[in-house]
């Protein structure tokens, strides 16, 4: 069970994100056209089942995933640094059998050692280099054998891999190279899931365009493909074994 914190306690390695932070609602439009593809939950499965398992989300935001989490798994802790977007998970999260919502962050994780068999962090706090400190925080609550799954962005295809190379300062090619070496230095395995996200409406694609890309590099996908209700998606899952 995780420790007692301090819900005022500050996690300085937390940075607020405006995509989800600033737009929740539009933002649990994107979790559900994901998980209406249905392959990066398979394939984080297959990585490291939590079936029957204590599984932590570190950085759950507003609790889309927990519920997904709560139907296999013994125990599920969904870990948030954002108070807002926290009491949104704690609320997704009171009817669900074994599951609970704590203030945390990568660096603050509120569980005693080998308190936990698989932690996911979805687009969440570990976008290296720089992020020692969040690893070794996970490495230090997993139990032997227990896994780490990081979802990340492929950089190098699909349409959504279009859209940030049209939004980038840097080339994604070379944030792609970079991600990519740190990881593997630190013995990391590297999968890469094709997938996409299918949204119900028109109108909610244009609303998670929206919130993750400029303004005008949104409308130009978006006049391209006039009939659109998907967009071509790549994922890298990493995954470190303790």
């Amino acid at each position: 069970m995780p420790l007692v914190t301090d819900d005022r306690a500050q996690f300085p390695d937390w940075r607020f994100a405006p995509n989800i932070g600033g737009h929740p609602d539009s933002y649990e439009l994107e979790n559900a056209a994901l998980d209406r593809a249905g392959h990066v939950l398979t394939a984080m499965r297959a990585i490291a089942p939590w079936a029957g398992r204590t599984i932590v989300d570190l950085g759950c935001g507003t609790g889309y995933w927990l519920r997904r989490y709560a139907g296999e798994a013994a125990e599920v802790i969904g870990i948030e640094p954002d108070p807002a977007l926290r009491a949104m998970a704690a609320q997704a999260a009171a009817d669900l059998p074994g599951t609970e919502v704590v203030a945390g962050s990568a660096e603050h994780i509120p569980l005693p050692d080998t308190g936990a068999d698989v932690v996911h962090a979805r687009f969440a706090y570990f976008f290296p280099p720089g992020t020692d400190a969040g690893l070794a925080e996970v490495l230090r609550v997993l139990r032997p054998g227990g896994c780490l799954v990081v979802v990340d962005n492929d950089y190098r295809w699909g349409d959504f891999a279009w859209l940030l190379r049209a939004s980038a300062v840097r080339p994604p090619e070379q944030t792609a190279a970079s991600v990519d070496a740190w990881w593997r230095d630190r013995g990391a395995a590297r999968h890469e899931v094709r997938s996409e996200l299918r949204f119900a409406r028109r109108a909610d694609l244009a609303a998670v365009l929206g919130i993750e890309f400029p303004a005008g590099v949104a409308a130009a996908w978006l006049r391209r493909h006039p009939a659109a209700t998907s967009v071509s998606y790549g994922y890298v899952l990493f995954s470190v074994r303790r």
